[in-house]
């Protein structure tokens, strides 16, 4: 095989957005999407040589405590081994699971402790040579796994959001310290060369706000939607309010429990549910208690696909009071079924949210009002949650497993140029 043409890639790449990162050409409408893209990641693992892919994460997606970021690694590796590439993702130990699974064409390989998998990782990274045609992904939710001291070729980094204050929400106070020190101190240095993917071009703007890696280096590329997530029957007879989510401290259930019950004063047949599972239940559970709102407000727990699908068509607004999201795949996954959103203003609902279009997005403390001025408001809801449909059906896996690839395998390219004297790691543009 010929060396791959990095300035090719990087022309790709250079010709679509400059914000949104590689672009290939669009499918003819009369071809099937899934058969096309398939075929695309074939095309381009081929033309860069690209064979194997080594995913290092924290969590795996069948872990309890799971969310939006394991999702993402499962979707994407899914799609790139259905293209004929052998893809491993090594994870912390899952309880009660078994040490590997071989699940949709790709190996999910889960040893070590919650916080020994880090530490693995980099022995086992620096004990081995990458072979021809191998790339690595990290994905560093929090804390990474400083990949770039330990592995020498290509790399991608998958980054969804800053954590900044999640930190404190979530730790002892010495352990927010050292985890808020090695993200905004130790850590960029390390990764300012590094390729990095994120979901949204708010946490793009914070990625480069923030931690100050280069902005050239941080592509935006957005997350699919699953195609079982689309308009039905079964809207709730009277107003009903769905938030989905893991019950922890960073999605700020407590904060919409309020909302919810301030609402309900000017919409008094208001119900609620809270569907999701986590650490927070028990508080959750004593302030529906404290706020008598037990008649009115559900907690579900954990729910399979299907009933996700009746909980977003039943709802007439999908809420979050999220503090920190990469994206707000729920909004965007209720969207898809016709159901607007209302939600905080923050990075990650900027993106998936167009307020004004499919939902509303406010500060916390205007949840409430925005809240009930949707829910009384048929005209409004049936104009948000069309539009939500619509720009939702624009999201598809098979897009997202493809533009995160061409980063790759970008990566790929320049490696083998590194080869011939050039430095591994430096943007395109800044090439002599």
């Amino acid at each position: 095989m010929t060396e791959p043409d990095a300035e090719q890639l990087a022309a790709r790449r250079q010709a679509g957005s400059a914000v949104s990162g590689p672009t290939s050409p669009s499918p003819p409408a009369e071809v099937e999407t899934a058969a096309w893209a398939g075929g695309m990641l074939r095309a381009i693992a081929a033309e860069a040589g690209l064979r194997r892919i080594r995913i290092v994460a924290w969590r795996d997606v069948d872990d309890p405590e799971a969310g939006g970021s394991e999702l993402h690694a499962h979707r994407i590796a899914s799609h790139w081994a259905a293209a004929g590439v052998h893809v491993e993702l090594r994870t912390s130990a899952v309880a009660g699971g078994p040490p590997v699974v071989v699940r949709d064409g790709y190996t999910a390989v889960r040893r070590s402790g919650r916080y020994a998998v880090f530490g693995r990782a980099a022995v086992e990274g620096a004990l081995r040579r990458p072979a021809a045609g191998e790339g690595l992904v990290e994905i560093w939710n929090g804390m990474p796994f400083w990949s770039p001291l330990w592995h020498r070729g290509p790399r991608l980094v998958f980054l969804h959001h800053v954590h900044a204050e999640m930190w404190r929400m979530v730790l002892p106070r010495w352990m927010a310290r050292i985890g808020e020190a090695a993200e905004r101190h130790v850590a960029p240095p390390l990764y300012r060369a590094a390729r990095v993917v994120t979901l949204s071009e708010s946490s793009r703007q914070e990625i480069v706000e923030l931690l100050g890696l280069h902005p050239d280096r941080v592509a935006v590329v957005p997350p699919g939607v699953d195609d079982r997530f689309r308009p039905g029957p079964g809207r709730a007879a009277s107003p009903l309010v769905v938030a989905v989510g893991r019950l922890v401290p960073v999605k700020r259930f407590d904060l919409l429990v309020r909302a919810l019950a301030a609402a309900r004063a000017r919409v008094p047949d208001l119900q609620a549910a809270i569907v999701g599972e986590g650490y927070e239940r028990p508080r959750l559970e004593a302030l529906r208690r404290e706020l008598r709102a037990e008649g009115w407000l559900s907690l579900p727990g954990h729910v399979d696909d299907d009933e996700l699908v009746g909980w977003y068509r039943r709802a007439w607004v999908v809420a979050s009071a999220s503090r920190r999201e990469g994206w707000g795949m729920t909004l965007t996954e209720a969207g898809a079924c016709g159901t607007p959103a209302v939600a905080t203003d923050i990075a990650g609902h900027r993106d998936a949210v167009v307020h004004g279009e499919t939902g509303v997005l406010a500060d916390e403390g205007q949840l409430a009002s925005a809240l009930a001025a949707v829910l009384g408001d048929a005209g409004l809801r049936r104009r948000l949650g069309a539009g939500a449909a619509a720009r939702a059906a624009s999201y598809r896996w098979e897009a997202a497993a493809r533009a995160t690839l061409e980063v790759l395998a970008e990566e790929v390219c320049w490696a083998a140029r590194a080869a011939d004297g050039y430095p591994l790691g430096v943007p395109a543009n800044l090439l002599p």
